[in-house]
């Protein structure tokens, strides 16, 4: 087991953030992260990297485009093997251990009966389910957390090794994390399904079945 090192964490769920804030000084972890999530943990006391400057790319398309670079995604998929990790050297690319991520709230946006479908379409997170993913498919290197409930046993578990994350626990993080982005794809088909390409409501009866998925 390899201590986290390096950890990206970007969250529309501020939640029990603290208790991570905790693990991360503790663990002498490097942080990477955005917007209103890097300001939260600043006033936890942690020392933030705004992924801005660790790509050297700013933030464009109104925040459609953040974390969508070589940089991140190379540092999350990459194995440790000696090809990769040659590789990522080159590219000046290193590793990224730990990846806390939570969505867009789409579920709840579209709750809300005055949202109209163009606020809808904006709450569809990109850059997030890819890292989660990314990190989940990486799981025999590179934990994943995608619910704050379980920042808990994450801190417990680094302190438990440490530093690191064991095998069990980033497992078990990944199969958490694929049901996650599923339920979240899951409901935005429902959603769009329920909508025609005018994004006007449609009758229920007019609905595609395949698509109504609940």
């Amino acid at each position: 087991m390899r201590p986290i090192r390096r950890d990206l964490v970007s969250v529309s769920d501020k939640s029990n953030l603290e208790v991570l804030a905790g693990a991360f000084k503790a663990h002498g972890v490097e942080v990477l992260s955005t917007g209103g999530t890097a300001r939260a943990l600043m006033e936890l006391g942690v020392d933030v990297v705004k992924v801005s400057d660790y790509t050297g790319a700013p933030e464009i398309l109104g925040g459609r485009v953040k974390t969508l670079h070589p940089k991140i995604h190379g540092g999350i998929l990459a194995l440790p093997t000696a090809a990769h990790e040659e590789e990522a050297a080159a590219h000046d690319i290193p590793p990224i251990d730990l990846v806390v991520v939570n969505l867009y709230p789409f579920r709840e946006t579209v709750e809300n009966p005055e949202c109209t479908f163009a606020e809808a379409v904006e709450q569809i997170d990109i850059g997030g389910p890819t890292m989660v993913r990314s990190a989940a498919k990486n799981w025999t290197r590179v934990g994943v957390v995608v619910n704050p409930a379980d920042y808990g046993d994450v801190s417990a578990t680094l302190d438990a090794n440490a530093g690191a994350l064991d095998s069990r626990m980033r497992r078990r993080l990944s199969r958490e994390a694929f049901a996650h982005t599923a339920a979240y794809d899951a409901a935005i088909s429902t959603w769009l399904a329920r909508h025609d390409e005018n994004g006007e409501a449609m009758e229920e009866e007019a609905v595609t079945p395949w698509l109504a998925v609940t």
